[in-house]
């Protein structure tokens, strides 16, 4: 049975009240560079409408050298690499499917054993899909009755305001709403050999903010869209969801179950939040005013958000701050920052530019004994003069982190 939190109405009571503090300065920039690099996927006919977004990252407990890196790539469905970067699978998307946001669930309960499974957002169809996954490749498992997630019917989806970021853990799914505040917990569940799911409750993020002048501040979008949720991780240990409202702020919510627990809290808001700003019908973007100084460090959109653990609730929270191509590392258990890194041109591969999605783990693997960071690369290069994406893998050593 669907049920929808109260937590709703008390976050734009509470919002900044609870705050998060704004930053005079930043911290000085880390420079690092990727060690391998995915092959280039290319936004046109030729390349099959292939557009890198999020990656997750499948630790093969048996043989951890055939652990397996699964990358969205939207119209172009999935692919998936070995640690040395090199594509062993593509998967393409059902008719009318765009494959968004991926994350990797282990331990799933299906049929008389566990198995480790890859959750998609189809965003495109605004359902879910659900693969399998083994050392040689993803399998699909998703009942063909698998509902809708948030539209009523078929000419709701038409219009797009579809699933699109996804975290998961224990049995559920978090999944936001394209172009809506509006957060979802899934619950995966089988059935006559397949995983199919339902909703177990839902939370609406604010759209609009009282700001301490007393104004009240809305983000800056193109009419007829309410600031959504893209990037999200779930840290399990801690029961707590990290969920990027892009031009907004990062927010911590608690977890209990399948439900959410506790209103939603910033972490860090944007650097734009609070600011007066203008949209450009033309040029599809907005022109924002530096008056006001409420935001924080973050360059919108805020990103791809991940969690490297150093013990059961020690560790890093690492964010994309997508618009001027940085990422910025707190510390998990207090959210306090910590340092600031951005992924340059290398030995081995071009630099990370406006990086949608990204992945760590912790786990020791060939090539990485402390672990690794995966990437999305939203301008590769060379590109031969056509929009190129790609992942590019970071070695942990080079973000000279404690561990």
């Amino acid at each position: 049975m669907q049920r929808t939190t109260g937590l709703a109405a008390l976050v734009a009571l509470t919002t900044l009240a609870a705050g998060a503090p704004a930053y005079a300065a930043d911290r000085p920039l880390r420079k690092i560079s990727a060690a391998v690099e995915t092959p280039a996927l290319f936004d046109d006919e030729a390349g099959g409408d292939a557009d890198a977004d999020d990656p997750a990252i499948w630790i093969n407990a048996a043989d951890r050298s055939r652990s397996l890196v699964i990358g969205t790539a939207k119209n172009g469905g999935l692919r998936v690499y070995d640690l040395k970067g090199r594509e062993i699978q593509a998967i393409a998307t059902p008719e009318g499917g765009r494959f968004n946001n991926v994350d990797v669930l282990t331990g799933f309960t299906f049929g008389k054993r566990k198995v480790d499974v890859a959750v998609v957002t189809d965003r495109g169809l605004d359902k879910l899909r659900i693969y399998k996954i083994e050392a040689n490749g993803l399998t699909d498992i998703t009942s063909a009755d698998a509902p809708l997630l948030f539209s009523k019917d078929q000419a709701e989806v038409e219009e797009q305001a579809t699933g699109y970021g996804v975290a998961v853990y224990d049995r559920y799914a978090v999944v936001s709403r394209r172009h809506s505040t509006r957060l979802g917990i899934f619950r995966l569940e089988e059935r006559n050999g397949k995983v199919t799911y339902r909703t177990t409750d839902t939370l609406d993020l604010p759209r609009e903010f009282r700001l301490p002048n007393g104004a009240t501040w809305t983000p800056c979008l193109e009419p007829g869209e309410d600031p959504q949720v893209e990037g999200m991780v779930v840290d399990a240990a801690a029961g707590v969801l990290y969920a990027a409202q892009e031009d907004v702020a990062l927010w911590r919510i608690n977890l209990a179950g399948g439900t959410f627990s506790s209103i939603p809290r910033m972490v860090e808001r944007v650097r734009e939040f609070g600011e007066p700003a203008t949209y450009d019908p033309e040029s599809e973007e907005c022109t924002v005013e530096y008056t006001n100084g409420f935001g924080g460090r973050i360059s919108a959109d805020v990103e791809g958000a991940t969690v490297y653990p150093t013990g059961k609730r020690d560790g890093y929270l690492i964010v994309s701050s997508q618009g001027d191509s940085r990422f910025f590392v707190y510390d998990r258990r207090t959210n306090k920052p910590l340092t600031i890194f951005s992924v340059v041109d290398g030995k081995h591969a071009d630099g990370v530019q406006h990086s949608d999605g990204a992945a760590a783990t912790a786990v020791s693997l060939p090539g990485y004994p402390k672990g690794l960071l995966v990437l999305h690369d939203g301008e590769n290069t060379p590109n031969n003069d056509r929009t190129s994406t790609n992942f590019k893998f970071v070695d942990w050593r080079a973000l000279n982190l404690p561990s």
